[in-house]
């Protein structure tokens, strides 16, 4: 294989290679905002939950309307 064909196949590979990268870069940035906003949604329920718990009576629960 001449010197010639070898650069030609290592620039391909390199250029696949880039193409590769910025495909992984951009779904790994595009995950990353997902999570961040999961983790702000699962934040602000747990917020909520806990002001509900707040107000609840706290003391035993009556029975079930059928005793």
């Amino acid at each position: 294989m001449s010197d010639e064909a070898r650069l030609t196949r290592l620039e391909m590979r390199l250029s696949e290679h880039e193409a590769t990268i910025e495909d992984l870069n951009r779904v790994v940035t595009e995950q990353w905002r997902l999570i961040d906003r999961l983790a702000r949604q699962v934040a602000a329920l747990h917020e909520q939950v806990e002001t509900v718990a707040e107000r609840v009576p706290r003391g035993p629960e009556p029975p079930p309307p059928h005793y």
